[in-house]
């Protein structure tokens, strides 16, 4: 195959633009993976603190170029971008993940009420500290791999 070369900055352009497009493409099946990994561990460790189920069963990925779920923070208005990936906690059922996750104070309202102190029961961030290392190197491959598909493609 002979070798081809770029003679104006349109065509660089034009080469560097599909690259991208590859790149991205070759990133976007990892992104997936990776939330949904993400989302299943933070359902694994909330089962714990699970009394309802709704808490649990509220837990979602939501992966690259995917509309957030209706009661999820942002519902059904964030859409993630090509290279973005959410895990959602939320429902019409299940509205204190926040609360499960950080934990409460005891705190006195002004009608002599008070809210119970509940201690930090983390699901979510715990999560995403298990699959960290496995994400950032699913990622690098997909990268890697996609970047050289790119330059051959090119």
């Amino acid at each position: 195959m002979a070798k081809k070369y770029v003679t104006g900055s349109e065509e660089l352009e034009k080469r560097l633009g599909a690259m991208s497009a590859k790149m991205i493409a070759a990133l976007k099946p990892a992104l997936k993976r990776s939330v949904e990994d993400v989302a299943a561990d933070a359902v694994a460790l909330a089962q714990s603190h699970n009394r309802t189920g709704a808490l649990v069963q509220s837990i979602e990925a939501t992966g690259p170029n995917e509309t957030t779920p209706a009661f999820a923070s942002d519902g059904g208005s964030r859409t993630a971008g090509p290279t973005e990936a959410f895990v959602t906690v939320g429902s019409p059922d299940a509205r204190h993940g926040h609360l499960v996750e950080f934990g409460t104070d005891t705190r006195q309202h002004a009608d002599g009420t008070s809210t119970g102190e509940m201690p930090a029961a983390p699901f979510l961030l715990p999560a995403w500290r298990l699959n960290k290392p496995k994400v950032e190197r699913r990622l690098r491959r997909a990268i890697s791999t996609g970047a050289k598909k790119a330059v051959q493609d090119v």
